[in-house]
């Protein structure tokens, strides 16, 4: 560690439900092959607000001091003694974990499904509401610089939306149906377009959501309150849950055709009834996905082309000592993402 590191380095860290303290904690250390990070922006995600306002997603509960945050961007300022010093001063996109490298998963190419995972904000690691972090050298993505840090940081909900799309098997030509309009699926809408979806249909509760979801995409929007989902023939590929509702992943599966496929990615119930005959009969796939693997080099295409915007999903703007007011963005209903900034 070079002179112009310091020992401490200040972090948001939660330490109970709805606490939040501005602490100054040792600046972490890094190994050879491994590059420490000034973070320059981090996104706000539904598992950091969930951590926050319940301490524990399923099994993953927080029992101790924790650093949230695993949405960002920085700048490599220092590197360990296998990472070529070249890299000091690169621009950067975080994927925010640490695989084992040893296990059957990892060997077969899923190392999103490593068991020995460590990943940012989820209990006991630390995440990026700090000024600084580690992260394996292969897992911080160059940038080019007309990505902006905020976007840089979103590369991450990017890439579930593509890790989704190559799980729907969207091509071009496709139809999808995405329940939610909330920031995944209106990522997921801009991915679906880019992937070359034909018909993306987005189902949302609130008007000014399906609204927006025109603006980002979606060829068509329904309120699933006016029409029944399940039975309006929407017949499409694919069925996208970014909602956790329920209903929405019941009726979705119902709209899709004979072998297509069901993506479940939002959180919701741990346990949900099923539409079995149709899923039986019709041989259908039904599938969740958890995390991502090889996403970063496509996401950074995907947003330096133009082809997905991230930057204007950006609503709202926070230091590191309001930190809890970025947790509870989400609860207004014009909110998409809310960034901090640790270094501010």
């Amino acid at each position: 560690m070079t002179d112009t590191i310091p020992a401490t380095m200040r972090a948001s860290v939660l330490t109970g439900q709805r606490q939040l303290a501005t602490s100054e904690v040792p600046t972490p250390s890094y190994a050879s092959d491994e590059v420490l990070v000034e973070v320059a922006a981090v996104g706000v995600c539904g598992s950091d607000t969930h951590y926050f306002r319940h301490g524990r997603i399923g099994e993953f509960v927080v029992d101790g001091p924790l650093i949230l945050g695993h949405e960002l961007s920085g700048r490599i300022v220092a590197v360990g003694a296998d990472v070529p010093e070249s890299r000091i001063g690169e621009r950067v996109a975080i994927e925010p974990q640490k695989n084992c490298r040893r296990c059957r998963e990892c060997r077969a190419g899923r190392y999103n499904l490593c068991r020995n995972m460590e990943f940012f904000a989820t209990p006991p690691i630390d995440g990026a509401f700090a000024r600084f972090c580690v992260i394996r050298t292969e897992f911080a993505h160059p940038i080019p610089d007309s990505l902006s840090d905020e976007a840089a940081a979103l590369l991450e909900p990017l890439s579930v939306a593509i890790t989704t799309m190559r799980k729907a098997s969207i091509v071009p030509g496709s139809s999808i149906l995405i329940a939610g309009a909330g920031p995944i699926g209106i990522i997921c809408a801009q991915t679906a377009r880019a992937f070359g979806a034909a018909e993306i249909i987005v189902t949302d509760l609130v008007a000014e959501r399906r609204e927006r979801a025109l603006t980002y995409g979606a060829t068509r929007v329904i309120d699933p309150r006016e029409v029944d989902i399940a039975s309006a023939g929407l017949d499409v590929n694919a069925f996208v849950d970014a909602s956790g509702a329920p209903r929405a992943v019941f009726d979705g599966i119902k709209a899709v055709r004979p072998a297509g496929v069901a993506v479940l990615v939002g959180l919701g119930s741990s346990e949900m009834n099923l539409p079995i005959e149709h899923i039986q009969n019709l041989e259908i796939t039904v599938t969740g996905i958890f995390r991502y693997t090889d996403t970063w080099p496509a996401a950074i295409h995907l947003v330096a082309s133009g082809q997905v915007d991230l930057d204007s999903l950006v609503t709202g703007r926070f230091d590191l000592d309001h930190a809890a007011e970025a947790l509870e963005a989400d609860l207004d209903p014009d909110s998409l993402k809310a960034i901090v900034y640790p270094c501010r």
